[in-house]
């Protein structure tokens, strides 16, 4: 029986097991001592591998997203990416001698464990990142990569979710040496910067009574919340618009932040709050250009970034968690933490069922 060790639900629980699990799944794919990435049991020459094909159901997916983003930069290898539910209907034309990718917690997902044996039967090399070894995902891949977050109760994926983009972080590396797009020294600095990662959760989860506090203030008040980032903090918008939907049934949706102008700006008014996801990193300024677009508008920012970011933003949002400065690699793995928080504190204060949210499973096992 797994107790909630003191806990009041079990999704804090897990999100507070994040800094310990996503440092055991990356100690079976690094060496720290060489700065080094190591796929275990790879029956195939990823150096062969010309295009990648990712596969995954909601948060599973949203991993995947990160996914890409890492893989087309670092090992310049072209990423096709679907929802399973779709792409199994789709009926895609695969390149012979392809790679698939399938990501899920149960690797029971009926709608990706039919995407994967599509994809097996039109001769691609399969490689699934699941949680359970003994699942039929892992039983039917050539390749398994198994992210180490233990038993996860909440039906809201919070630790299977970091250390499924710490798996991708590993793979995105590996293909990059392999591919020769990424030098000694690179690989090196981004092994280094993963090494940090479970440190630097821990230092998130201090932001908890904070978070907490806005989640009362700005979230619960609301009926719609909208979620932005750019690159690869899009899909933690998308990941943290879920996670309120979710468990707190409040309205969320997430957009790329330059996509605002596009459509989504016209619900912007003061009883929306918005939740910027935004590390400092080569689109900061954009991003920051669309904050002050919502803000012309009367819109509430809750502001995710560091300390030089927020140092930008100075007190114009109506609210900023300050988050430690990292390798904008691994940010997307930090930032998730978060906005996990912001759901989980909105879900309590609504007084919501936190882990089993209604009309919703753990394990998706049929359409």
């Amino acid at each position: 029986m797994i107790g909630k060790g003191g806990y009041r639900h079990f999704m804090l629980k897990e999100i507070y097991e994040q800094p310990q699990v996503i440092g055991d799944t990356l100690n079976t794919m690094i060496n720290q001592d060489m700065d080094t990435i190591t796929l275990p049991n790879v029956p195939f020459d990823l150096k062969d591998v010309t295009r990648l094909t990712i596969v995954a159901c909601g948060t599973s997916y949203y991993a995947g997203m990160v996914g890409k983003y890492w893989i087309e930069a670092i090992a310049r290898v072209p990423v096709d990416i679907d929802v399973a539910s779709e792409f199994r209907y789709r009926r895609p034309v695969m390149e012979q001698g392809g790679v698939s990718l399938f990501i899920s917690q149960s690797g029971e997902t009926a709608d990706t464990l039919a995407a994967l044996r599509y994809c097996k039967e039109q001769g691609q090399k399969i490689v699934s990142i699941v949680n359970v070894s003994g699942s039929t995902m892992a039983r039917e891949s050539d390749c398994v990569l198994k992210t180490l977050a233990g038993p996860e109760m909440g039906v809201a994926s919070t630790k299977a979710f970091t250390t499924q983009l710490t798996l991708l972080a590993c793979f995105a590396i590996a293909l990059g040496r392999a591919k020769g797009t990424l030098s000694r020294s690179e690989e090196s600095r981004l092994s280094r910067a993963l090494v940090e990662v479970p440190s630097r959760a821990a230092e998130v989860l201090n932001n908890d009574k904070a978070i907490e506090q806005i989640a009362q203030n700005l979230m619960v008040p609301a009926h719609d919340v909208l979620y932005l980032g750019r690159g690869s903090s899009y899909p933690i918008a998308l990941e943290g618009a879920l996670k309120l939907k979710e468990i707190s049934y409040i309205h969320a949706e997430g957009y790329a932040a330059g996509e605002m102008k596009h459509g989504p700006i016209a619900l912007i008014d003061d009883e929306v709050p918005v939740v910027v996801v935004a590390p400092t990193d080569e689109l900061f300024g954009k991003t920051i250009s669309n904050m002050q677009e919502v803000m012309a508008r009367g819109g509430k920012v809750v502001f995710f970034g560091d300390k030089d970011g927020v140092g930008t933003v100075k007190d114009r949002s109506a609210a900023t968690i300050i988050l430690p400065t990292v390798d904008s690699f691994v940010a997307p793995i930090l930032y998730a933490i978060p906005v996990q928080l912001l759901a989980y504190h909105t879900a309590v204060a609504k007084g919501t069922d936190v882990d089993q949210p209604r009309n919703l499973a753990k394990s998706v096992t049929v359409e």
